[in-house]
């Protein structure tokens, strides 16, 4: 599917940029993650957010625990080497690995995205 831009322009498919989000319990390891994904090319940009307080249940118990998000720009064809590369890194024992499609945005910016996680 194409989404028409201003002008009539087209801005991207809709179905080949994603934002991964994943959270971490110290901004140290949010930052390392992050630049370790744009490094290797896996994902364009990251964000890391927070603290944040998360509330959540774990083994039978509410918990609660101070964290980071890490909101990472990708495409769909990066995401499994991504989602292997988190599993394998992650201290978590079950990260949070939510994919969120990028239904629009700037053309110049969603076709940059797709060069800076292209293979080479």
């Amino acid at each position: 599917m194409v989404c028409a831009g201003r002008y009539g322009r087209r801005m991207a498919q809709l179905d080949e940029h994603i934002q991964v989000t994943t959270t971490l319990d110290e901004h140290g390891a949010a930052v390392t993650l992050a630049r370790a994904v744009v490094t290797a090319g896996l994902v364009a940009c990251a964000q890391v957010l927070g603290p944040m307080t998360s509330v959540y249940r774990w083994r039978g118990a509410v918990e609660q625990a101070t964290e980071w998000s890490c909101v990472m720009k990708t495409t769909v064809s990066s995401y499994d080497a991504l989602a292997a590369w988190i599993a394998d890194h992650h201290p978590y024992d079950t990260p949070e690995m939510i994919v969120t499609p990028i239904v629009g945005g700037a053309q110049d910016y969603l076709q940059w995205i797709s060069e800076e996680t292209a293979a080479d």
